[in-house]
């Protein structure tokens, strides 16, 4: 059974709007190599939907865009993208695959699937996800930067609090800094 990684960007003051981050060569690097150390991508509805107005015309050469983010639009263009949505089932856009019916059932059969590991970068999928207890490790990218505004992770409450053995702590040139907790059992 693979791992499931939850990965975000963060403001110190929590915020996980996806503008408020520093989107770099390093970061995006960053990005790739979690991407590439997986065997699927997981996201809901909104984020993929994000993803796909954007990254597949970069992946074509269609949009302009700097090596490290051509690298990753190309990585992803190639990974299997799975998609939680009670609204739509439609998904074009390559290696693109749909989980309908119950979370829990459809989230362990794919981490079941996918020895090499399931990375998860939807916030509200991930509030969903960890209230069944099936996050396994957890990937934060913390910007120094404060937002002053949301939204925040994990904004609706969990039901008890998450204990967390920190693995890594990587401090980037920009300012950033890479956390990866693992979750005590």
């Amino acid at each position: 059974m693979g791992l499931l990684t939850f990965a975000y960007n963060i403001t110190l003051d929590g915020c996980v709007d996806h503008r408020e981050g520093i989107a770099d060569e390093e970061t995006h690097a960053f990005y790739t190599r979690l991407m590439d150390d997986v065997g699927a991508m997981l996201w809901g509805r909104v984020t993929y939907e994000m993803m796909e107005r954007h990254w597949p015309a970069v992946a074509r050469g269609d949009t302009p865009a700097p090596p490290a983010m051509q690298r990753w639009a190309a990585a992803l263009e190639a990974k299997p993208k799975y998609v939680v949505s009670t609204t739509r089932t439609d998904f074009p856009w390559t290696n693109s695959h749909h989980i309908a019916g119950d979370l829990r059932t459809g989230i362990e059969r794919l981490k079941d699937t996918t020895p090499d590991g399931v990375l998860l970068g939807s916030g509200a999928l991930a509030t969903a996800l960890d209230r069944l207890d099936l996050i396994d490790d957890y990937r934060f990218l913390l910007h120094p930067r404060i937002a002053g505004h949301g939204p925040t992770l994990h904004a609706v409450g969990l039901p008890t609090t998450r204990r967390l053995d920190l693995v890594t702590a990587v401090p980037f040139a920009n300012g950033a800094v890479a956390l990866h907790y693992r979750r005590v059992r």
